[in-house]
C-alpha cells in the first residue's frame, strides 16, 4: 500500500500515512489535536483545514488521503488553542501576572511523567505558549513504575539522587526551551509543577516510604510553594515554584490538572476521564460526585517491556491495519520499520484478534483456515509463539510480537479496564450511563479508539462518545501558572474528587482477572 507525506503548518510537522487514512488520522499521528467533537462523523464541522496551496476548505476527518499534501491548520480547529480561548471567555485564564518592571516576563508549566517530562515555556504577560519541550524522565534507571521508585528512594541518599535527576531534567529541559526562544533563564519568574503524588514528593525531596505501604498516604496533599533556589532550578534564584495540590497516595496534582483543563466539575452527564500512562489515572463523575483511581498499568502501553518496543521516534510503527488478507503498517518518519511504539502495539493486538490470531486468553495461534499471508506471520522466537508485524525488504522479521509481549498488554489493559469498571459500581451505573470519555495524556491521542475499544482497554461505548483531549496535565498546568482563579479551583477539585483505593475492594482480584481476557 502506498503512503503519503503530510506537511501541516504553521506546526512544520510532517509524517508519511497509508492512502485511505483521514487527514484527522495523520494530525494525531503529529500530535496536533483536532476539534473533532462529533467523533470524525462530519458534523460538528469544527476541524476545518486548508489544503494548500489553493487554500481549500475541507473537514480533517472526511478527507481521505490519496496524494503527498501540505496542509494549514487553523488555530480555532485545535482542541489545545481553542480550549484555552474557550476559558478566556467563560471562566477567564487571563494572565493575572503582577509585572515587576521587567519588559519580559516567562513562566514555565512542566508536568512531570514517570516516562516522559513535559516542559512548556509561557509568556506571563500575554499567556502566549512560546515553545514546548519533552524528554526521558531519567529516573527510569531506578524502576520504570513509580513502585520502583519508592523502593530505591528507601533512603534519604537514594531519595536525594532521584531528587537530583529530575531536577536535572527540569534543568536541561529549560536550557533548551531558552535556546529555542533565545530567552535569558533570569527571566523566568513563575513556574507550576504537576505529577502523579510520587513525583511531586521526589520533587520536593518529602518521604515517599509511606506511598509503598498500606494504607498508601500522602506525606503532602496540598499546594507547596518554593524558591527556584531552594529547588536548585535554574531560572531566576526568587521564583516562585508551585508545585500543585495532590487527591491521594497515588493520585496526584497531574490528574488535578487534566480535570481543571477540561471543566470536569462542570459536567453534566457522567464523563470519564482517563489518562492513560505507566500510572493510569481514573476520573468519573459529574459535577456533583467525582471519583477518581489509580490503576497501576505500567509501561507496556507505552511501548516499554515489549520486545521490540519503543517510543514513538522514527522507525517505530505507529499504526497496524488489515490490508485486503494481510497487513499493513505506517512507520514515523518513513523509516523501515525497526520497533514499534504504544499507538502501534494497542493496534496490532486488535488485528490480531480481528484475524483470529489470537484467542480470548490472548494465546497466539496457527489455525488452519488463515491465509497464507497471516500464516507466514506466525513464527517461534526464544522458544514462544511470536508475530511479525514487519519484514524486512529481504523477506526477514524485522518487528516482531511475542507471546509475552502480548500478556504484558493485556496486564496494562487489564489494570485500567478494572479501575473503570470499579469506578462505575461506585457510581451504581453502567457502561451504557456514560455520557463521554475523556482521553488524555500524550500517549492517549495516538491511539485508535475502535482498537482501544477492541482490545477491551475502554468501554465498549459508541466511538463518537470517546474524544481526545491531549496532554489535558500540561494544559491546567498552563492554566495554574498563568490565573489564580485556576490556581484556587485546583484547589477546591482536589478536595472534591473521592479518592477509591480499588486494592481494597473485595471485587478487585476477580473483576482484575476477568479483564485480563479478550
Amino acid at each position: 500500500m502506498r503512503h503519503f507525506n503530510i506537511t501541516f503548518q504553521p506546526d512544520g510537522k510532517r509524517v508519511s500515512i497509508h492512502a485511505g487514512a483521514s487527514l484527522l488520522e495523520a494530525a494525531n499521528f503529529a500530535g496536533i489535536i483536532l476539534n473533532s467533537s462529533c467523533g470524525g462523523k462530519g458534523t460538528c464541522k469544527k476541524c476545518t483545514v486548508l489544503i494548500e496551496p489553493d487554500k481549500k476548505q475541507v473537514l480533517a476527518c472526511r478527507y481521505i488521503i490519496d496524494c503527498d499534501l501540505t496542509v494549514t491548520v487553523p488555530a480555532a480547529s485545535k482542541l489545545y488553542e481553542q480550549k484555552i480561548l474557550q476559558h478566556g471567555i467563560d471562566r477567564p485564564v487571563k494572565p493575572t501576572y503582577v509585572k515587576t518592571g521587567t519588559e519580559t516576563a516567562l513562566g514555565l508549566a512542566v508536568d512531570i511523567g514517570t516516562t516522559t517530562v513535559v516542559a512548556k515555556l509561557i509568556d506571563l504577560i500575554t499567556g502566549r505558549l512560546l515553545v514546548a519541550e519533552a524528554d526521558f524522565n531519567p529516573q527510569s534507571i531506578h524502576g520504570d513504575d513509580v513502585v520502583s521508585r519508592i523502593s530505591y528512594a528507601q533512603s534519604d541518599e537514594n531519595l536525594s539522587e532521584l531528587q537530583q535527576l529530575i531536577v536535572g531534567c527540569i534543568n536541561n529541559l529549560i536550557d533548551r526551551l531558552c535556546k529555542t526562544t533565545g530567552s535569558d533563564r533570569n527571566d523566568i519568574f513563575q513556574m507550576t509543577a504537576v505529577g502523579n503524588t510520587t513525583m511531586t514528593h521526589i520533587l520536593l525531596h518529602l518521604p515517599v516510604v509511606q506511598l509503598g505501604q498500606a494504607p498508601y498516604k500522602a506525606h503532602l496533599l496540598d499546594a507547596c510553594d518554593i524558591t527556584a533556589k531552594e529547588l536548585n532550578v535554574k531560572i531566576n534564584p526568587g521564583a516562585n515554584i508551585r508545585v500543585v495540590e495532590n487527591i491521594a497516595g497515588f493520585v496526584g496534582s497531574d490528574t488535578v490538572a487534566a480535570a481543571l483543563a477540561v471543566d470536569i466539575n462542570l459536567a453534566e452527564k457522567l464523563t470519564l476521564l482517563v489518562d492513560i500512562g505507566t500510572n493510569g489515572e481514573l476520573v468519573s463523575g459529574d459535577r456533583n460526585n467525582l471519583y477518581a483511581v489509580s490503576c497501576a498499568a505500567g509501561p507496556a502501553l507505552e511501548g516499554a517491556r515489549i520486545s521490540q518496543g519503543s517510543r514513538a521516534a522514527e522507525g517505530a510503527i505507529e499504526s497496524v491495519f488489515i490490508n485486503d488478507k494481510d497487513i499493513d503498517v505506517d512507520v514515523i518518519g518513513s523509516k523501515p520499520p525497526t520497533t514499534i511504539c504504544g499507538s502501534g502495539i494497542i493496534d496490532a493486538v486488535a488485528v490480531m484478534l480481528d484475524l483470529g490470531v489470537l484467542d480470548s486468553t490472548g494465546r497466539i495461534i496457527k489455525k488452519s483456515d488463515l491465509p497464507p499471508s497471516i500464516s507466514k506471520r506466525i513464527i517461534t522466537k526464544n522458544n514462544q509463539p511470536a508475530f511479525v508485524i514487519a519484514f524486512t525488504n529481504d523477506g526477514q522479521p524485522a518487528v516482531v510480537l511475542t507471546q509475552q509481549d502480548v500478556r504484558e498488554v493485556q496486564l496494562a489493559k487489564a489494570a485500567i479496564a478494572a479501575g473503570v469498571k470499579l469506578l462505575l459500581k461506585k457510581l451504581n451505573i453502567t457502561e451504557n450511563d456514560i455520557d463521554r470519555i475523556l482521553l488524555a495524556g500524550a500517549f492517549g491521542n495516538y491511539i485508535k479508539r475502535a482498537s482501544a475499544i477492541r482490545i477491551g482497554l475502554l468501554p465498549n461505548i459508541p466511538e463518537d462518545k470517546i474524544q481526545f483531549v491531549g496532554n489535558a496535565a500540561s494544559v491546567g498546568a498552563t492554566m495554574i501558572l498563568l490565573n489564580t482563579t485556576s490556581r484556587e479551583l485546583a484547589g477546591h477539585l482536589a478536595r472534591k474528587i473521592q479518592y477509591l483505593e480499588i486494592a481494597h475492594e473485595k471485587e478487585f482480584m476477580n473483576i482484575y482477572t476477568g479483564c485480563m481476557t479478550f
